[in-house]
C-alpha cells in the first residue's frame, strides 16, 4: 500500500470531518482512532459529525472544532449533505461501514473520503481499505486510520470531565436524593438490541440492595428507552434506589458518573462512556462476544460470563431460557464491584 497517498501529511487536509458511528458504544470505540488523528493532523481544523444521540459525547473530546449534528434522516434520494451546507471540508473520514455515508460524503462534494471498503461503496471513496480480522472494535478503526497514515496510540477511549460538568452532575444527583457523602455506585440495568443482553431485573434488585447493606447507594442510569429495565429493578428491591433514567443527555450523564465509584452494566453503550470516563466497570457478557466489544478504560474492568454451550448467540432474544445471563450470579456481581470500590 502507498502510505505516501493516503496519509494526512501527503493529502495536505487542513479541514477534516469525522463521520462518528451511530451507536454510543461504537462512538466510544472509535476514540482511539480519532485521539490518532487529531495527534497526525495537529494543524486542521477538525469537525465531528454525529447522530443527535451521540453528538454530546464529542463535545467532551479535546481538539475537536465543532460537533455537526446530522438532523437529517438518509434515504436513497434524500441525504446528510444538507448539514455539510456552507461547511468546505478537503477529506471525510467515514467511521460508518454504510454506503450510505459514503453517497452522502460524494454527494457533500468533498475531495477526499476515507472509509472501509464494504456494502458496495469502494467507488464512491478516494481509499477504500480493507476490513482487518477479528479483533477489538476499538482496534477495527484503529486499523482503518493507521492504514491511512495516522500513527496508532493507546487502545483506550478517554474523556476528561470538567469540574463544572461534575459538580452538575452532583447537583443534578442531590436533587433525585444523594447527601453528597454516601458513596454512590451507578447501575444501568437496560441494554439496546434486544432483551438477550440484559442481566434480569431481579439479580440487578438484589445487587442493589446488597450494596445498599454495605453503605453504597445505587442510582439508575439509561436512556428513555431503559425506563422499564428501570421500573423492573426498582420494584423488585427493598432498598430504594435513586433514578436518573430518561433524565440525561450524554454531557449530564458524563458529570453524574464522575460523581460515582463504578458502575455495573449489561454490554451496552453507557459500559463504554463509563470506562471513558474513568469508572471501574462490572459488565455481564451473554449473547455477545466479550473479545470484541469489552470496555476499555483507565481502571481494569471486570466482565462476568457463564460459559454455556450455546453462547455467543449474538441473537436479540433468546429463544430457549436465557442461561447465559441467569448463570451469572449475583455473589459474583457484588464481589467485582466491591473491590472494583
Amino acid at each position: 500500500m502507498d502510505f505516501d497517498n493516503l496519509s494526512y501529511a501527503a493529502a495536505g487536509v487542513k479541514r477534516l470531518v469525522v463521520v462518528a458511528p451511530n451507536w454510543l458504544g461504537d462512538a466510544v470505540m472509535a476514540l482511539p482512532a480519532i485521539a490518532d488523528v487529531r495527534r497526525g493532523a495537529a494543524g486542521a481544523a477538525i469537525d465531528i459529525a454525529a447522530r443527535p444521540s451521540v453528538a454530546p459525547l464529542f463535545t467532551l473530546v479535546e481538539g475537536v472544532r465543532e460537533v455537526i449534528v446530522l438532523e437529517h434522516r438518509s434515504s436513497v434520494t434524500r441525504d446528510f449533505a444538507a448539514d455539510f451546507a456552507g461547511r468546505s471540508y478537503d477529506a471525510a473520514l467515514l467511521l460508518p461501514n454504510s454506503f450510505q455515508s459514503a453517497l452522502t460524503a460524494w454527494r457533500a462534494a468533498i475531495p477526499l473520503r476515507w472509509g472501509f471498503r464494504t456494502d458496495l461503496r469502494a467507488a464512491l471513496l478516494t481509499s477504500a481499505i480493507d476490513r482487518p480480522g477479528r479483533g477489538h472494535q476499538a482496534a477495527y478503526y484503529q486499523h482503518l486510520t493507521r492504514e491511512l497514515g495516522f500513527q496508532s496510540g493507546a487502545l483506550e477511549p478517554r474523556l476528561n470531565i470538567p469540574a463544572p460538568l461534575r459538580q452538575a452532575g452532583a447537583d443534578l444527583l442531590e436533587t433525585v436524593g444523594w447527601d453528597r457523602t454516601t458513596p454512590l455506585m451507578a447501575v444501568a440495568p437496560g441494554a439496546a438490541y434486544g432483551g438477550a443482553k440484559r442481566w434480569p431485573a431481579a439479580s440487578f434488585a438484589a445487587v442493589v440492595d446488597g450494596l445498599a447493606r454495605d453503605g453504597v447507594a445505587s442510582v439508575l442510569i439509561g436512556s428513555p428507552g431503559d425506563r422499564a429495565a428501570a421500573d423492573e429493578v426498582q420494584a423488585g428491591a427493598a432498598s430504594v434506589p435513586l433514578t436518573l433514567v430518561g433524565r440525561t443527555d450524554l454531557r449530564a450523564l458524563s458529570g453524574v458518573l464522575a460523581n460515582c465509584r463504578g458502575l455495573i452494566s449489561n454490554d451496552s453503550g453507557a459500559m463504554h462512556f463509563a470506562a471513558a470516563v474513568g469508572l471501574a466497570v462490572t459488565a455481564m457478557f451473554g449473547p455477545t462476544e466479550e473479545w470484541a466489544t469489552r470496555p476499555l478504560g483507565r481502571k481494569p474492568p471486570v466482565v462476568l460470563t457463564h460459559d454455556v454451550w450455546c453462547r455467543p448467540c449474538m441473537l436479540r432474544e433468546c429463544p430457549i431460557d436465557h442461561r447465559c445471563m441467569r448463570g451469572i450470579t449475583v455473589d459474583r456481581v457484588l464481589a467485582a464491584a466491591r473491590q472494583a470500590m
